[in-house]
């Protein structure tokens, strides 16, 4: 039988080494700093209570992370059940109701709202740097689990059943909440990059 390896985990290297990305990873799927940091520390209580079950078949960087994605997953989960709702961007709609904002009572676009066509983006570095920065900016201002259900679907390549699972919604919920986002990505695009 061959001899089992030890795995040396050092927790108290883990807020030098890895809070600052455990953070920003954090930050860009909540969008909000406080709940980010209280992510982080969760994090890294969870992962020192569970040490002894570290087996060193990935970094400690990726086990730090995919303990965060749980916990980013079961703060959008308590969310739900304790019945907070949706957030909608009303700064930028003026509605709790963004469907009413881009189309009329027939369910077609309003004239001033709908989408043109998007302009090629040219291929310089410092350019795909500032995109990528306002799409960043624009999924942040994304709220509760219309957020959550954006950044499980695009950011973490997940199938809209694992979301469902995850987040303990049902599937039309989440296609009104992807919808929704959707809409409100759109929006913050073409306000904040296309349009200029």
């Amino acid at each position: 039988m061959p001899e089992e390896r030890l795995v040396t985990v050092q927790p108290s290297a883990w807020v030098q080494r890895y809070a600052d990305d455990l953070y920003r990873f954090a930050l860009s799927r909540t969008g909000d700093n406080a709940l980010a940091q209280d992510l982080v520390q969760e994090t890294f209580l969870a992962a020192l209570q569970a040490q002894a079950q570290f087996k060193g078949e990935s970094s400690e960087k990726s086990w730090l992370t995919a303990i965060l994605k749980n916990k980013i997953i079961d703060h959008y989960r308590k969310s739900r059940r304790s019945g907070i709702t949706v957030s909608i961007d009303e700064e930028h709609t003026g509605d709790s109701d963004p469907h009413h904002f881009f189309f009329d009572e027939k369910g077609h676009w309003r004239k001033n709202m709908a989408p043109q066509p998007w302009a090629p983006m040219s291929h310089s570095p410092q350019e795909q740097h500032e995109f990528y920065r306002i799409l960043h900016a624009c999924i942040r201002k994304l709220k509760g689990l219309g957020q959550a259900v954006f950044n499980l679907k695009h950011l973490e390549e997940k199938k809209s059943e694992e979301i469902c699972k995850d987040l303990s919604i049902s599937a039309s919920n989440y296609w009104v909440l992807m919808h929704r986002a959707k809409l409100q990505m759109r929006a913050c695009l073409d306000k904040n990059w296309f349009s200029n």
